[in-house]
């Protein structure tokens, strides 16, 4: 009877589970371990990098194309200061009978006699049949003493 006794109860417990079959540390294995483990997909590094530098590539296109628009602007403001200098030129060596005034309206003409510059208060339309100048602009004196051309007659007031 004490033989039956020892074969139903082991000494110790038997693991049914083969040991190749079990991890010592599952949480650090690259797959899942179980069936209610997440997913664990490997990451494709050559695709992160691809869109890492498509990221990049287009956001550094973005920046140079607004400082393209920057510098468009600013070479568009160099320009119509050059203009305003270059006409400014011109009226200033012109005959002027009068003390011109800020933010007033004037008009630029050239004497057909002698090719002489002429700025005048008298609008074009306003001379009548017998127009003895040539009008070249209608320009406005700004407070920095530059006129600002508002109409132009030919492409240069020279």
């Amino acid at each position: 009877m004490a033989k039956k006794k020892k074969q139903q109860q082991p000494d110790a417990f038997v693991n049914p589970i083969d040991k190749d079959k079990v991890a010592d540390l599952p949480g650090l294995l690259p797959y899942a371990h179980h069936a209610g483990s997440a997913i664990i997909k490997p990451e494709d590094k050559g695709r992160i990098r691809g869109n890492a530098m498509t990221a990049m590539y287009d956001q550094t296109d973005r920046q140079m194309e607004q400082l393209r628009q920057q510098m468009e602007t600013l070479a568009q403001q160099a320009k119509s200061l050059h203009e305003r200098m270059t006409v400014s030129e011109v009226i200033y060596q012109a005959d002027i009978p009068f003390q011109p005034v800020i933010h007033h309206v004037y008009h630029l003409y050239r004497r057909k006699s002698d090719g002489a510059h002429l700025l005048s208060m008298i609008a074009p339309a306003e001379w009548g049949r017998r127009k003895p100048f040539e009008f070249l602009a209608t320009v406005r004196l700004l407070g920095d003493h530059t006129w600002e051309v508002l109409e132009q007659q030919t492409a240069a007031a020279t």
